[in-house]
């Protein structure tokens, strides 16, 4: 058997879960070759899971000042050549493809008649039973049409439907980390740098560690600028006792499967992240604000730590499921991977 896995590059969250898939797949002997799309070819890092992956232009969302620029979305967006690539992506010697939201292999699937089971945190909202805000049809058709697939398999941190699986999170940490009491872990890419050192200078009893694009390794008296790095990210995520970070999908479940407090300011214009937002607030799971807001950073930094939720770290259950041609059946795997969380 042999698959072809998508996976959107924007942000890290499509490729951390597709991290924890590409070593299951290896480790049970499945033939998988992986394309990639949605970022510049120099802003991909730790890829050696991944082995001689495909890269595409795809498609992406341009920020600025911590909010989508539609203007710049569209002006990149290079229609013309996403055709092209679709158009010469050959797929025909796949028996399926495996796709976390990545429109070129999606389409060229399509086109060729090869069946697609997609599986994203996006897919979930196609559930009308998952919490979302804005127009919710208008959303749903985007995620329709993005990335169309035969099988849709939703992500996402409650079993809304019965074609909704938890996130697995890999177990990087063999043991319980001491959390310590004064370092902060900051993830706020979309935000400008400076913004982010100006907002965090004013709380100088904690030791923020804050990762982003266009940072390099330095320390601002107890900001610590950090580039981007997967293992020192995990080890920094490790022992912090909070993150604040916007309200991506993965980051988000890597906290709450750690215990760590959440604080988390969307991404203004993006319908996933006010929905993430959302979510996490019914379930007393994060504080959330709008803006850099310091009086929002107060509040948090006094408040108590969410309760450690066991979500699953091993896919062999999805990768026979997806192997097995199972994909009729999707209740089936939703209730054994459900079943311990807790």
């Amino acid at each position: 058997m042999r698959i072809l896995y998508g996976i959107q590059g924007t942000g890290n969250g499509h490729i951390t879960r597709a991290r924890v898939m590409a070593k299951a797949f290896s480790e049970m002997g499945v033939d998988v070759d992986y394309v990639f799309s949605g970022r510049a070819e120099q802003n991909y890092f730790d890829m050696e899971e991944f082995s001689d992956y495909r890269r595409f232009h795809g498609l992406s969302f341009s920020t600025q000042n911590g909010k989508i620029n539609s203007y710049e979305t569209v002006k990149n967006a290079k229609l013309c050549k996403l055709v092209h690539d679709i158009k010469q992506l050959d797929v025909s010697g796949y028996d399926f493809v495996f796709n976390d939201f990545e429109p070129v292999s999606a389409w060229a699937a399509k086109r060729q008649g090869v069946p697609v089971i997609g599986m994203s945190h996006q897919a979930a909202f196609l559930s009308p039973k998952v919490p979302m805000t804005g127009n919710a049809l208008l959303h749903r058709s985007l995620i329709r049409y993005y990335a169309p697939a035969n099988i849709h398999l939703g992500v996402h941190w409650q079993p809304f439907a019965d074609n909704i699986i938890p996130p697995f999170i890999a177990s990087h940490w063999h043991d319980n980390p001491v959390s310590i009491d004064n370092k902060v872990l900051v993830y706020l890419p979309f935000e400008e740098l400076a913004s982010v050192i100006d907002y965090l200078k004013d709380f100088p009893d904690k030791e923020f560690y804050c990762y982003h694009p266009d940072a390099e390794n330095s320390s601002q008296g107890h900001i610590h600028l950090r580039k981007p790095s997967r293992s020192g990210f995990l080890n920094d995520l490790a022992n912090t006792s909070g993150v604040i970070a916007n309200a991506g999908f993965e980051l988000s479940s890597e906290a709450l499967k750690l215990g760590k407090k959440l604080l988390l300011k969307p991404l203004a214009g993006q319908f996933e992240q006010d929905a993430n937002a959302h979510t996490l607030l019914t379930m007393n799971a994060a504080h959330v604000m709008r803006y850099l807001n310091p009086c929002a950073l107060d509040e948090w930094i006094v408040s108590k730590a969410h309760k450690q939720i066991n979500f699953p770290s091993d896919p062999e259950p999805l990768v026979n499921w997806l192997v097995d041609k199972q994909w009729g059946n999707t209740e089936k795997l939703h209730q054994s991977l459900w079943k311990s969380v807790c």
